[in-house]
């Protein structure tokens, strides 16, 4: 969607913030309040804590009263699982009975279209449902989930280590880490006689990227080295507990599982979609159905990706033509176009620190822009981390999201840099405003302000979506204009999505082969082989998720576009932006209401 600021737009960039009306205003306050909704949604909050606690510390909230979560994690046996079903019921029982006032409708529609989702997630016999989020799959581990990926990574950047006690909270975590890998573990044994196996490739990346975490003496593993650097000052031998509970605890789990998955292995075919499971559509359509908060079927779904790769492929097509690319598809221009060593980096650490000189040249840029688009600002906190080697085996290029509400933990974003063949000069930029501000990171500091029950929620529709149109708003405010091969990569990246809706129900409901997909994204998006084929194998882990970005991104662009036809030289820019982005994550028809009744208060 092309979009120019005008006149009128700049000049109130450049104005006071103003309060703005409804949905907005209320998304802003933190005071506690006495509507009995809001306290029984507060109460609903706090239990589901207890349920996970890494939600707690990844917020910066394990202190006082819930400084004992901070020693804790979730429970990823059956029992487990079976705890946090009941929890659901228990949970949408108690919002059936409340009747919300005009400030906690939202939160209690939000709440129940995420718990109600969730459980209908339980009804499989699947590996992870997760409540309230995004992160939903089949397998109970695989080349993107599982302990063996998040405990380490949480435990060294989200578990902060600040004093003894927080140093004794660490080793329990630890300690607990073996319970979740055990319990993994036997879900995993469970899977199988199910005849729940990822496919060949999934299984072998994830066999590859747990082995390397197992790889080499427990006194060298992250787990205890991140420990022991952030330890120096406080008296203890924090470093050899570490290195005890990680021997004797740690690692034989890790070589139970990995036992377990090598018998997963065996058996694995080359199928790639949950089509080949006993109730595979119905878990697609939920699937869509959680990632988009719609009703979509996947026809409906292939063809609107059809639709927008087209429409988009059109305005890359002109563009090319003016660079002097002419000859062959879109995809294969494109596909010239990476190949231009004017726009690749060097596949070594030079090009790596490249890539993190560009990506933070460009965060420096955008922030001077962003008081064009909105009224009000946050602080937009951001760090630049490599993934992790074992991770970056099964990883997209890049992923992003908020830091904690205390603001001790920034927010980060993660850059895959296993090959620098998995970024262009020209789709850099574009990919820092997706995940980093104005997207992801930006994003989540205006949720840091909403009830603690908003904070635990991120639908993939509308954070996906919100981050597809941060890249939007980037050329807006100009990053593009004399930069037509930059714009290229923009839109490279929305068709990409694009492609996403075809891929993603290509490989599960039209049983596309792992084979046809890669090439088909390839050669129609002219991206290169090791990203898709790493995109491909996620969307095989994770089905339905990819499906979320577009479909969030079309209809904020839907909603603003009806807005502007409504309201005429009412419609406000910034003041859109605004009720979007402080609203936080909603379903897609709550987000519908809440610009419904931004226009009402604009034209009162």
């Amino acid at each position: 969607m092309s979009f120019k600021l005008s006149r009128r737009d700049l000049m109130t960039a450049a104005g006071s913030s103003a309060a703005l009306a409804a949905i907005p205003a209320r998304a802003m306050q933190a005071a506690a309040s006495t509507d009995p909704a809001a306290v029984a949604l507060d109460a609903i909050a706090e239990s589901f804590l207890v349920l996970q606690p890494e939600g707690a510390t990844g917020l910066g909230i394990d202190t006082g009263k819930r400084a004992p979560l901070k020693s804790r994690l979730t429970d990823r046996s059956a029992a487990g699982r079976a705890k946090e079903a009941a929890w659901l019921r228990t949970a949408l029982a108690r919002i059936d009975t409340l009747q919300p006032g005009e400030d906690t409708r939202t939160d209690v529609a939000v709440a129940r279209t995420a718990y109600s989702t969730a459980l209908d997630g339980y009804g499989f016999p699947y590996g992870a449902v997760d409540i309230g989020g995004w992160r939903n799959g089949p397998y109970v581990v695989a080349q993107n989930m599982g302990a063996y990926l998040d405990v380490p990574k949480f435990l060294d950047s989200s578990h902060t280590v600040e004093t003894a006690a927080d140093a004794e909270a660490y080793l329990a975590r630890l300690d607990s880490f073996a319970d979740q890998l055990d319990g993994e573990t036997g879900r995993l044994k469970d899977a199988r006689g199910r005849g729940i196996i990822a496919s060949q490739v999934l299984m072998k990346k994830t066999l590859d990227g747990i082995r390397l975490s197992r790889k080499g003496a427990p006194k060298d593993w992250d787990v205890v080295t991140s420990l022991a650097k952030r330890t120096g000052s406080i008296p203890g031998d924090w470093a050899a507990r570490a290195e005890k509970i990680a021997a004797g605890r740690v690692a034989p789990a890790l070589d139970r599982q990995i036992a377990e998955l090598e018998q997963h292995a065996k058996v694995a075919t080359t199928d790639a979609g949950v089509w080949k499971f006993r109730d595979g559509d119905a878990y697609y359509a939920w699937a869509l159905r959680a990632s988009t908060t719609t009703r979509m079927t996947p026809d409906e779904v292939h063809a609107m990706g059809l639709s927008e790769l087209a429409r988009l492929q059109a305005e890359m097509d002109t563009i090319l033509k003016k660079l002097g690319y002419t000859q062959g598809s879109v995809g294969a221009r494109m596909i010239a176009l990476g190949k231009d060593p004017r726009y690749t980096f060097p596949n070594d650490d030079t090009g790596r620190a490249q890539i993190m000189a560009l990506i933070q040249d460009r965060l420096k840029d955008i922030r001077t822009r962003l008081p064009r688009a909105f009224a009000t600002l946050v602080d937009g906190r951001v760090e630049v981390r490599r993934i992790a080697p074992a991770e970056e085996i099964g990883a997209p290029g890049a992923y992003g999201g908020a830091g904690s509400i205390d603001g001790k933990v920034p927010g980060r974003f993660w850059i895959n840099l296993r090959t620098t063949d998995l970024h262009t000069k020209y789709s850099l930029p574009t990919l820092t405003y997706h995940e980093s501000i104005p997207g992801h990171v930006w994003q989540g500091e205006y949720t840091h302000k909403l009830p603690l029950i908003r904070t635990q929620m991120g639908f993939n529709a509308f954070s996906e979506g919100w981050a597809l149109y941060a890249e939007q708003l980037a050329g807006e405010l100009g990053v593009y204009d004399d930069d037509p091969v930059g714009r290229l990569g923009y839109l490279q990246s929305i068709a990409f999505r694009a492609c996403r809706l075809v891929v993603d129900t290509g490989l599960h409901a039209k049983r596309w082969t792992r084979e046809k997909a890669i090439q088909w994204f390839a050669e129609t998006n002219g991206s290169g082989i090791e990203e898709v084929t790493s995109e491909v194998d996620r969307y095989c882990a994770w089905p339905g998720q990819a499906c979320g970005y577009k479909v969030g991104h079309s209809e904020i662009n839907r909603l603003r576009t009806q807005a502007q036809g409504r309201l005429g030289d009412r419609f406000d820019f910034r003041g859109y932006n605004d009720v979007v982005v402080r609203g936080g994550g909603v379903p897609l028809n709550v987000l519908a209401q809440n610009v419904e009744r931004w226009e009402a208060s604009r034209r009162a």
